[in-house]
């Protein structure tokens, strides 16, 4: 069964690089362009992961991230942060909120696939 990742990121060549990695290595992936839309799109389906940017219109990732940790549909599911910010008090807000991991842009492809496939048990 092919593992569905959830991206959101409100950069669109950002979403596409992550979606050509992701997707080229065999996983589902649905895209979103910010908070908001990643919140609705967890409300209406499971996702294995999900990839989200913290600096975004409308809904920025922390926030993001705790209302999705109220949905009973993504109970456990894994959330990694790509984002730019490196701040270890902005991590530590990050695991507050239910993040799982971080890595930080720009990313290499395999960097993040190696995470995927962790994260995924792959």
């Amino acid at each position: 069964m092919t593992a569905s990742i959830l991206t959101v990121d409100d950069s669109s060549s950002l979403r596409i690089a992550i979606r050509i990695a992701l997707s080229g290595a065999g996983y589902a992936v649905t895209e979103a362009a910010d908070g908001m839309e990643g919140l609705e799109k967890a409300r209406s389906a499971k996702f294995d992961m999900i990839i989200a940017d913290l600096n975004m219109p409308r809904m920025n990732g922390l926030e993001m991230i705790r209302e999705i940790r109220k949905l009973p549909i993504q109970l456990g599911t894994p959330i990694i942060f790509l984002t730019t910010e490196s701040d270890e008090g902005m991590k530590q807000d990050a695991r507050q909120s239910g993040a799982t991991g971080w890595l930080v842009k720009p990313f290499v492809p395999e960097q993040l696939l190696r995470v995927a496939a962790k994260v995924l048990s792959r």
